[in-house]
């Protein structure tokens, strides 16, 4: 089901990012911002929902409401994935979304998407380690 999902999520975020507006970049910084001042040391579940909700505020900032399920889907599916990982995943998460940030501020909508891709697959590799106790199990 996860590799399902990946692509899907990488699609709905590629027409997500084809027409955001340089507000809708701010509101994207914002709420990587906000995630990033939530102590992981504390509470890992909270920092892991603040920063899947970036997948909300994308499809709030996106000029595409359709894309708002597949979009909110890809919120809790990025938590779980973090919660798997652990601690471990912050970083990731925010090297990621500064980079497809970056792309935002290209107006590359496609890298943005492509940075996504590769941000869930990381996240899903770590979880398939964590499941399977160092050793990578067959997906």
């Amino acid at each position: 089901m996860h590799e399902q999902l990946i692509p899907l999520l990488t699609e709905a975020t590629r027409i997500a990012c084809s027409g955001i507006t340089s507000q809708g970049q701010a509101t994207l910084r914002a709420s990587l911002d906000q995630a990033c001042a939530v102590p992981a040391v504390f509470s890992w579940e909270r920092k892991a929902v603040a920063h899947a909700e970036f997948f909300n505020v994308l499809a709030d900032v996106s000029a595409r409401p359709r894309l708002a399920p597949v979009l909110s889907r890809g919120a809790g599916f990025a938590y779980d994935l973090m919660i798997i990982g652990g601690r471990a995943a912050d970083g990731i998460v925010i090297n990621s979304r500064r980079r497809m940030l970056a792309h935002l501020d290209a107006e590359d909508g496609t890298g943005a998407a492509l940075e996504m891709e590769k941000h869930l697959r990381i996240l899903h590799f770590m979880g398939r380690l964590a499941s399977s106790g160092g050793q990578l199990a067959s997906a």
